[in-house]
């Protein structure tokens, strides 16, 4: 019997009398008085337990006899087949009857579930249906998915006069028996044997029928989700419904991420790593998405809406929050569509939205300087790494002269100088590598300025705190291997871009600064065995015998080539010995 809903304004119809007949007396008598009558959502038989009915926001036992294998056999007898996913119907309604089978095949429980067509239901995007666009629609169970594609199918089918086929898997949106529920409007139904067949018929649609429109409920598999980017590829738009409530749920789903376009891992070079401020290796959309709006079903008067699936999945990807464009309906019955801006959560455990979202800055005493670290006591002497952890925490947020950041565009295009936070390594030693080298970097105190970390790899390794701020600010870090000029000066040029072995090994004034004629000696020595040797021709090179704190400045300076070397031989005539690549 036809209701009208005030707060919704919209037509309902649901049958309710054909699904009560099926039931037993004693509970058909107790729905019947109920006051709540209209508002049934399921009724719950289990063998051995006492019946019950459930409310949008209560359940209520029907009784206190328990129910029968009498009682699931009556109920049984007058509803239709059931299919190879254990559901039935009831011819000409949208009910759904639901079976629990023991390991014999026996039924020992239903739930019976109210089908209801809903007329007026997708005025909260009435306008997107309009578009021809594919609509993805997403949200927990029993938040009405399925009565809005019912919707859908009807609007499109006689207000829009477009051809419509509904794959009907459980007979859920069209109802049970051969003639559909006039809830699809002119829309044609194409029932499906079994549930693994789905993708099959969506396809046999497609080429037998001609549709505009294809409707499909519940998409679940790798296969149906291929048929379904097949279908869109051929031009026919489409409405469905998938597993999970948000979007973030499909893009962890190996198995149905090619609805919104499949993920895939891609390996980003130095340079775009560093403007991007990410890893090397990064996850990013591989395809268009077979959906190109999804809409999110918070509440059945709240839904989010994703306009451009595309641009959603990207910015979930690179861990950022989208806007949310929310709509919902009043007491009125008017659409009201709002965006909000969601602001990212403090860091707690690992990740959140696809990405690590932490404060600007540390909040607390520590941070404010209200907390004062007390003394020792002498039976508790401090260890040399909590002098070295509270001397770095001291330093997060160094104070810095005033002054403007000043820019200059780079030989292709980058700002410089670059702003370089060091982490555990000698300041001095920095000062001395930017001005032999004359790098465009400023060695900044204060952790927001600054485009990059450098880095001894064992601190970052040890200090989680560093990686976990860096990652907020999206401030890169590059690590080192030791405290020495050399190593300081591949990272500093790494951090810039220029990370070329050729010309880091011929400045040979980091090898030896200060040195002594011999020293310079060897290692022009080593870097000519390299350049016209080994690299050339492939073949290993003997240097002359060196003292132990020579050959060390050799070792390093072979390894900027990306090249290997060993020590051989007895004192005083141990030398070095290059390999090839």
């Amino acid at each position: 019997m036809p209701t009208q809903l005030s707060s919704q304004r919209s037509l309902v119809t649901d049958d309710l009398h054909k699904l009560l007949d099926i039931l037993p007396e004693p509970i058909y008598q107790k729905i019947e008085t109920h006051p709540l009558r209209d508002q049934l959502v399921e009724v719950v038989m289990d063998l051995g337990r006492l019946p019950e009915a459930r409310f949008p926001n209560e359940a209520v036992y029907l009784g206190d006899i328990p129910v029968t294998k009498e009682d699931l056999q009556h109920c049984i007898e007058r509803v239709g087949t059931f299919s190879g996913d254990n559901r039935a119907g009831i011819e000409r309604t949208l009910h759904r009857i639901s079976a629990i089978r023991n390991r014999t095949g026996e039924i020992i429980g239903l739930t019976c579930r109210i089908g209801r067509a809903i007329f007026g239901t997708i005025a909260m995007i009435s306008e997107l249906v309009e578009t021809g666009k594919s609509i993805l629609l997403l949200g927990r169970p029993g938040v009405g998915k399925t009565t809005a594609l019912r919707e859908i199918a009807r609007v499109l089918a006689d207000d829009l006069h477009k051809r419509v086929v509904i794959i009907d898997t459980s007979n859920e949106i069209a109802g049970d028996g051969d003639i559909p529920h006039p809830a699809i409007g002119r829309a044609r139904r194409m029932q499906v044997a079994s549930p693994e067949l789905q993708h099959q018929v969506m396809i046999e649609a497609v080429e037998n029928h001609m549709p505009e429109v294809i409707v499909i409920d519940e998409i679940g598999t790798e296969l149906e989700a291929l048929a379904a980017r097949t279908i869109a590829e051929r031009g026919v738009q489409l409405v469905g419904t998938a597993h999970g409530n948000r979007l973030e749920n499909l893009i962890k789903n190996p198995t149905l991420s090619d609805l919104v376009g499949g993920i895939q891992a891609v390996t980003l070079g130095d340079e775009e790593a560093r403007r991007r401020g990410s890893q090397k290796t990064v996850l990013e959309r591989k395809a268009p998405p077979t959906f190109d709006i999804a809409v999110e079903m918070m509440e059945r008067q709240r839904w989010v809406v994703h306009e451009d699936v595309s641009d959603t999945i990207d910015l979930l990807l690179r861990g950022r929050v989208p806007a949310l464009q929310v709509r919902s309906v009043d007491e009125n019955g008017d659409v009201q569509i709002t965006q909000e801006n969601p602001t990212p959560e403090p860091y707690s455990n690992g990740q959140q939205n696809g990405g690590l979202s932490l404060p600007a800055r540390p909040s607390g005493w520590r941070a404010s300087g209200r907390m004062t670290p007390l003394a020792a006591p002498n039976s508790m002497p401090k260890k040399p790494h909590d002098d070295f952890e509270q001397m770095l925490e001291q330093s997060w947020f160094g104070s810095e002269p005033e002054s403007e950041k000043l820019r200059n565009p780079g030989p292709n295009g980058e700002d410089w100088p670059v702003y370089v936070y060091p982490y555990g390594i000698g300041r001095a030693q920095m000062d001395q590598v930017v001005q032999l080298l004359d790098l465009p970097i400023v060695l900044t105190k204060d952790l927001n300025g600054a485009d990059a970390v450098l880095a001894l790899r064992s601190q970052v390794k040890t200090h989680s705190k560093l990686r976990q701020m860096a990652k907020g600010r999206q401030i890169p870090i590059h690590g080192i291997k030791s405290n020495t000029i050399p190593q300081i000066s591949r990272g500093l040029k790494r951090i810039l871009g220029i990370d070329d072995p050729q010309s880091e090994a011929t400045d040979i004034r980091l090898f030896a600064h200060n040195g002594s004629d011999d020293e310079l000696e060897a290692l022009e020595e080593a870097r000519l065995a390299v350049e016209q040797i080994v690299i050339p021709t492939g073949q290993p090179v003997e240097l002359l015998p060196r003292s132990a704190k020579v050959r060390k400045m050799q070792h390093e300076l072979v390894e900027h080539y990306r090249l290997q070397s060993d020590s051989f031989g007895e004192e005083p005539n141990r030398r070095l010995r290059i390999y090839p690549a």
